[in-house]
């Protein structure tokens, strides 16, 4: 038994000293001039073992630990970089000598943010690649980029921007103030995300018009934008769908800037974020949605201080066939549930509405959320959300403050605004406020607030078909429970306290 112990030991070592030694004396950057003091400019030494791989048909190019400086890092096809423990890939400040390549130009730049359009000025960049990876432990800081996207200046804003790649691996590192995107993936095919943490200044993640995503257990800390976010562009220069996606086992959060890293997890600095609506960091679809978001799940993830759960589409696009389950809630800043059919329309001419439908929403645990939004499901006159279920759905909304005294009697459409909860304004509602949708099921949603309030639980207007069952709402003092407006097919059944109702049409009723 010694004797075979010994072997394994033996053999792990070896094979643990064998994959080092390959990368070392294989691809090492420090073998073409990589200093790694964190104050001596390494671009070319990084850049020089790339082509070196690709001369070799490819392989992994090797970063020991150091602090390694740089401006732009050009990624090439089948290479990987790989970051060891105690490696910092660190971003350089472009007032120092050298600057980050050049944004490239785009004729579709006025149909998306400029962070969108661009992905050359980036402190690691690839184009139609094929066979690329980013691995290890190490960790990226991107102290130099710019959360401000800017046409003016020769910065970097992006941490890692990739267009048009395909079979792509992200695994392992850390992204510490990424820039305006910690990862910009646009039409990558073949996308794997594993284990990466983040703390950065902007978005964490957006993937955009993207195909055959994997996106795993991953914490991201994004208090000043969204933590991973699906869009759909129309930077390609037509429009791509995002599709066939999963998010799974991911933490998102919005603590200070820097406190994810640092495991101090503060919540200090919200009047920072600069819409001044409280920290971001959740999971949301959009803003931009040219071309589309479909075959898409999310499950067991958490959201913990910051946005709520949102499915948008405003410009355009269809977002369909969406299953999200198994998530869990914490401190939630706005809507925890927001789904938005909207027209900003921001396209070329002649783009028609969009449709959002076929959206299953389960097994959801909202603790202390902010009661001023409550969960919104919002289309626009003539556009329906069709085809949504939500179920075993649970949420605790916390005290309202002296805004209760200025309650909303109609709710402006907003049709062509930013889609953000706080932009629609306070709620009729605590709970739910549903409009212009239809074929709706709603089964086990309990709703209940934390202190005192005065709203209903349920405002609806302009729902055609819609089944409530087994609901569960604590009422508010002189006030009813439901309040339903322009309703065609209404059903509430099964709901203890609630008597069972049924409506073929209705003006206008309220009731408990």
């Amino acid at each position: 038994m010694r004797s075979l112990l010994l072997l394994l030991s033996l053999h792990l070592s070896l094979s643990s000293w064998s994959f080092h030694n390959d990368l070392e004396g294989g691809i090492n950057i420090k073998d073409f001039g990589a200093v790694g003091d964190g104050k001596t400019l390494d671009t070319k030494s990084i850049n020089d073992a790339i082509d070196s791989a690709v001369k070799k048909g490819g392989g992994t190019v090797y970063f020991p630990p150091g602090t390694y400086l740089s401006f732009s890092i050009r990624l090439k096809s089948n290479i990987s970089l790989y970051f060891d423990q105690g490696c910092i890939l660190l971003a350089a400040d472009s007032t120092a000598n050298g600057k980050y390549d050049e944004a490239e130009p785009n004729a579709h730049d006025q149909f998306q943010d400029y962070g969108h359009s661009h992905w050359h000025n980036s402190l690691i960049w690839g184009e139609h690649l094929e066979n690329v990876s980013i691995l290890g432990p190490g960790l990226i800081n991107g102290n130099g980029l710019r959360r401000f996207a800017s046409a003016r200046r020769p910065w970097g804003n992006k941490a890692i921007a990739l267009k048009l790649c395909r079979n792509v691996i992200l695994k392992d590192f850390t992204i510490l103030n990424g820039g305006h995107f910690g990862i910009l993936a646009t039409g990558v095919d073949n996308l794997t995300i594993d284990n990466l943490k983040m703390d950065t200044n902007r978005d964490g993640m957006d993937i955009d018009c993207c195909s055959n995503v994997r996106i795993s257990n991953c914490s991201i800390n994004s208090p000043w934008d969204d933590a991973i976010c699906l869009k759909s562009s129309f930077a390609l220069g037509y429009p791509k769908p995002t599709q066939n996606v999963t998010i799974t086992n991911c933490g998102v959060s919005g603590y200070d800037l820097g406190s994810f890293y640092n495991g101090t997890y503060a919540r200090k600095e919200w009047s920072r974020v600069p819409d001044k609506e409280g920290p971001t960091g959740r999971i949301k679809f959009g803003t931009e949605s040219n071309g589309g978001f479909k075959n898409i799940t999310i499950s067991n993830c958490i959201f913990d201080y910051c946005r709520g759960l949102a499915l948008e589409t405003v410009d355009g696009a269809l977002l369909e066939d969406i299953s999200i389950s198994n998530i869990t809630m914490r401190d939630i800043v706005n809507a925890p549930i927001f789904l938005r059919l909207g027209a900003r329309m921001r396209g070329p001419q002649g783009t028609e509405v969009g449709a959002l439908r076929r959206v299953n929403i389960s097994n959801i645990i909202a603790y202390n959320a902010d009661s001023h939004f409550a969960s919104i499901i919002s289309g626009i006159p003539g556009h329906a959300i069709e085809d949504v279920q939500l179920n075993n759905i649970r949420i605790y909304y916390r005290q309202m403050d002296s805004a209760q005294n200025s309650i909303p009697k109609l709710v402006p459409e907003h049709e062509k605004t930013y889609p953000e909860p706080a932009k629609m304004g306070l709620m009729p509602a605590y709970g739910f406020f549903i409009r212009h949708a239809k074929n709706m099921q709603l089964n086990n949603v309990e709703v209940s607030y934390l202190g005192a309030e005065l709203r209903p639980a349920f405002v609806l207007e302009d729902v055609k078909g819609i089944i409530l069952s087994g609901i569960k709402a604590k009422p508010a003092p002189g006030t009813s429970t439901f309040l339903l407006k322009n309703m065609e097919d209404f059903i509430l059944k099964e709901s203890g306290d609630h008597k069972s109702r049924k409506f073929k049409k209705i003006a206008e009723v309220s009731f408990d």
